[in-house]
Formats: C-alpha cells, sequence, structure tokens
C-alpha cells in the first residue's frame, strides 16, 4: 500500500508518481525547491555521480537519476522507507541506483574510495546532523563539487566545512536550501 505519492518533475521520468512511507519527520523537499534546484544544476547533473546522505522520499535522487546523472547512491536508515525505495528503484529499472539501508554516520566513513560530483544534504531537522554529515561526507566529495544543503534554519548556522562555499540560495516557507561548492 502507498501512503504517500510524490511526482518526479523532470526529465525521463517526469510526472511518475512514487510512493513514501507515511513516517514523522519525512517530508520530500517541496516542488518548487526541487525545481529551482535543478535548475541551478541543469548543467552539472549530467554525468554526475550523486549521494543522497539522508534519502527519506528519494525526491532529489530519483529526480537526479531522472534528469541524467550517471549514478546515485541513496543512504536511508529506515527499513519501512527503504523497502519503498527499493520498490521505486525496481519501478523505474534503476539499474545505476544503489541504496544502503543503515545510519549515514556508519555508511559515509565506509565508501572512502568513492568521490562524488553532487551531494544532497537533506536530514531530518529535529535531529540537527548538518555538520556532522558534512564532516563525514567532505572527504568524498571532490573539488569543485556542488552540495545541496537543506534545512529549517539559516544556513549560516549549520557549522558546515569551511571548504564549502554558499554559492545560490532560496527560501520557501520554512524550508532554506543552499547550494554550495566546494573549494
Amino acid at each position: 500500500m502507498k501512503n504517500n505519492l510524490l511526482r518526479i518533475i523532470g526529465g525521463k521520468w517526469k510526472r511518475r508518481q512514487l510512493g513514501f512511507a507515511n513516517i514523522d519527520g519525512l517530508r520530500p523537499t517541496p516542488d518548487r525547491v526541487r525545481e529551482t534546484l535543478f535548475n541551478w544544476l541543469m548543467w552539472d547533473i549530467q554525468n554526475a555521480s550523486v549521494l543522497d546522505i539522508c534519502t527519506g522520499s528519494g525526491a532529489l535522487g530519483f529526480e537526479a537519476l531522472s534528469r541524467g546523472a550517471s549514478e546515485l547512491l541513496m543512504i536511508e536508515p529506515d527499513k519501512i522507507q527503504a523497502k519503498f525505495l527499493k520498490e521505486n528503484i525496481q519501478l523505474l529499472q534503476a539499474s545505476n541506483c544503489q541504496l544502503k539501508v543503515a545510519k549515514a554516520q556508519d555508511v559515509l566513513p565506509s565508501l572512502q574510495q568513492q568521490l562524488f560530483d553532487v551531494v544532497f544534504l537533506d536530514p531530518p531537522y529535529t535531529l540537527n546532523l548538518w555538520s556532522e554529515l558534512a564532516i563525514l561526507a567532505d572527504p568524498l566529495i571532490k573539488s569543485q563539487a556542488l552540495i545541496y544543503v537543506e534545512a529549517d534554519r539559516e544556513l549560516a548556522q549549520l557549522s558546515l566545512p569551511q571548504t564549502w562555499q554558499l554559492i545560490k540560495q532560496t527560501k520557501a516557507g520554512v524550508v532554506r536550501a543552499g547550494l554550495y561548492q566546494k573549494q
């Protein structure tokens, strides 16, 4: 049974609807913010290696694949939501998508051989994990790579690595979103 649905906005899976679990705190990035993000990433998402640190609904990762990313690594600790993600990967026949069902804090240190072009950092707001996960992810991010950060507070309050330079930002309701580039 599909509890909730999200819609892919653009690319080869445009208008496809994907289910996700009804879990407290699980909120897909709003369509308007996703549209802005992928306008920012338009030229950079093609053939990109993408890391979705706190996958949740999968909205950002599936949108990236739909728009031409070459590979996607999703990290999701919730087993119920992971089941939905697995179903969506099968539904979309996304053979270039890998899912790790574990806490990001456990997965990121084990990925030392991989480097990513685009990273999504959108943890559950109540857990306040931005700084911790950014520090763990930083060694996996290529120089000049792009990092999307979403929060419910001013981005300047998040204690992100000094090497991440904010290049674009937007706001929609309580959502604050920024695109950083690793220097």
